[in-house]
């Protein structure tokens, strides 16, 4: 799986963990072909000495020299080149998320403003089982920040909301999530039983992301790709990843978990689609095609009103005319009313939904 990368970038390497520098490597790759980038770059977090519990176990941070810069300037640069090197890659409509901690996310947010991106959220992974403050002098680190940013300003980007909603038992998601640490059977063990890395990610965070903000056949860009956990979720989604690694431990490490990953069946990749991404099906269309006649009578809901179909798409009922949204909020002295979920027809002694027949017709248009 591991690949080194090339001068010449003709085809994207779908599916792989690519070896080098992650801004060489970007700059190589060609522009406007990624749909979503998560990154999880260095956070720089300046420790000072190694850290004891009460007990006087050491420990195991992230001291790590990939973790390490000379000065907030160092780091800013850094910063500033691979963001630069991937809003290169994203496509028009392509969005980014980069996570961090209070160490490096505000200087983070702020170099991604002034490369061009639009910030559309920032995103609160409240840890459900943070490690503690074992020195009593700071709250309890208990959260981490994630940026999810478009391309530009203005650009429709993928929002999965009614996904996002569904995974949250129907409720709207909102920007703080509640997930555990990578912990147990999950975290992964080098072959001294050691943590393969310090900072690997859980999956129900990439599953989260990628859920609602990719849709399957996507292309997903790691550029700090560690032990594959973005790789691993974009599998089993169907989506397509490419990872960036320059430490051959964590590649050899992330090339073993990805090839045990199974992709989920085609049924089980569908989400639940936003309203606003359906086709759009005037009232009109009913009509023209005989499945409602003009003339025929349709009945609101609470059974308190009833008008009658024109052949132009409009209804009239007592003195009112004009769409199946205006009549219905005018009988019912409404600023506004949704027509396909107020008004009904008869069928077979029964009373059926208009929209009943709007989605036969999105069904139709779906399957074309």
């Amino acid at each position: 799986m591991t690949k080194t990368k090339s001068k010449s970038a003709a085809a994207l390497p779908l599916n792989s963990i690519l070896d080098g520098d992650c801004i060489e490597v970007m700059n190589s790759l060609p522009e406007n072909s990624i749909d979503l980038i998560f990154a999880d770059p260095p956070y720089n977090l300046q420790l000072k000495g190694q850290l004891h519990r009460p007990d006087n176990s050491q420990v195991d941070a992230v001291d790590d020299h990939w973790d390490q810069f000379d000065s907030f300037a160092a780091y800013d640069k850094f910063t500033r080149e691979w963001l630069a090197a991937a809003r290169r890659l994203l496509k028009p409509n392509g969005a980014i998320w980069v996570i961090g901690s209070y160490h490096n996310i505000f200087r983070v947010g702020a170099a991604l403003q002034n490369e061009g991106y639009w910030i559309l959220n920032d995103v609160v992974w409240r840890k459900a089982n943070p490690m503690p403050n074992f020195r009593g002098k700071r709250f309890t680190n208990a959260h981490e920040t994630m940026i999810w940013a478009s391309k530009s300003e203005g650009v429709k980007y993928t929002f999965n909301y009614e996904a996002l909603k569904s995974l949250n038992e129907g409720i709207q998601m909102r920007s703080d999530w509640v997930l555990p640490i990578c912990t147990g059977h999950e975290r992964l063990k080098d072959d001294n039983g050691d943590k393969a890395h310090p900072t690997q990610k859980p999956e129900s965070l990439l599953h989260r992301v990628l859920v609602g903000s990719t849709n399957p056949g996507d292309v997903v860009l790691d550029p700090f790709f560690g032990t594959g956990t973005t790789g691993a979720v974009a599998k089993m989604l169907g989506r397509e990843f490419i990872g960036i690694e320059r430490e051959e431990a964590y590649r050899k490490v992330a090339e073993k978990r990805i090839a045990r990953v199974r992709k989920f069946d085609r049924d089980a990749l569908q989400v639940s689609a936003s309203k606003r991404a359906e086709p759009r099906v005037p009232f009109g269309q009913l009509v023209e095609r005989g499945m409602l006649r003009p003339g025929e009578e349709l009945f609101s809901m609470n059974k308190r009103y009833k008008a009658k179909v024109r052949a132009d798409g409009t209804l009239i009922g007592g003195e009112v005319r004009g769409s199946i949204h205006q009549v219905g909020a005018a009988l019912e002295g409404a600023p506004s009313c949704n027509g396909w979920t107020y008004w009904c027809f008869k069928k077979e002694g029964k009373t059926v939904p208009i929209d009943v027949l709007r989605q036969q017709i999105r069904s139709e248009m779906r399957e074309a």
